[in-house]
């Protein structure tokens, strides 16, 4: 049985590793917003992942820096950022097929439609204000080589936070239409995307996709309302 130090200790981790998710993935959906601005004909000449991913998290650091106040006392700024600028450039269907696993080939082009939309305004409504809290950290991204002919990669990287340890991220992106998108990151090995997986099976087991959908509709007014 574990003592009262190790259970501490590991809530501690727990609730770290949770942060830690809620900003990668902040910086996910913004990472992705810039994606369309560096298409080109030829694959060869489509920027990097890393620099894509290195250059934006910067300007988003900034971002939040500089304008901190403004976003704290209208959070709809934040929201309208993303739904105007960020969200066409995230590969959602990729995303929302990770998040359902095997349960994605059963349900119909309606429900895989309405869950591509619900579970894509659940991540922004969760992680959108988790902006807000940190402006700190900086994230190091490591060099990659990449083949002429590779769509689909995993770009290493590290949060680096004062006064505590690294942790370590790994951003999934794949070639799309001449840009590299993002769906999925891993925080300290943990899949984002993949984490929400059980509770979907759950809903799914109790009541169908239909109320998988249902729930996901109710969450999503609740964090509205909350918002």
């Amino acid at each position: 049985m574990a003592n009262s130090y190790t259970v501490k200790r590991m809530m501690k981790s727990k609730e770290s590793i949770m942060k830690l998710f809620k900003f990668a993935c902040a910086v996910l959906l913004l990472a992705s917003a810039i994606g369309s601005q560096a298409i080109a004909v030829a694959s060869q000449e489509v920027e990097s992942p890393v620099a894509l991913l290195e250059r934006t998290s910067m300007e988003v650091i900034d971002i939040l820096r500089r304008d901190h106040d403004l976003l704290v006392k209208e959070p709809a700024r934040v929201y309208k950022l993303i739904d105007d600028y960020i969200l066409p450039h995230l590969d959602d269907v990729t995303m929302a097929k990770l998040a359902l696993g095997k349960n994605w080939r059963k349900a119909s082009k309606e429900q895989k439609l309405a869950f591509i939309k619900e579970f894509r305004n659940l991540l922004v409504r969760t992680y959108s204000k988790s902006l807000l809290e940190f402006s700190d950290q900086t994230i190091k991204f490591f060099p990659l080589k990449l083949a002429a002919d590779v769509r689909k990669t995993s770009v290493k990287a590290e949060v680096i936070q004062p006064g505590g340890p690294s942790i370590p991220l790994a951003y999934r992106v794949r070639l799309k239409n001449n840009a590299w998108k993002v769906y999925d990151i891993k925080v300290d090995g943990i899949s984002l995307v993949t984490s929400y997986r059980g509770t979907f099976t759950q809903e799914i087991r109790k009541s169908g996709i239909d109320g998988l959908l249902n729930y996901l509709r109710d969450k999503n007014k609740k964090l509205k309302d909350k918002t």
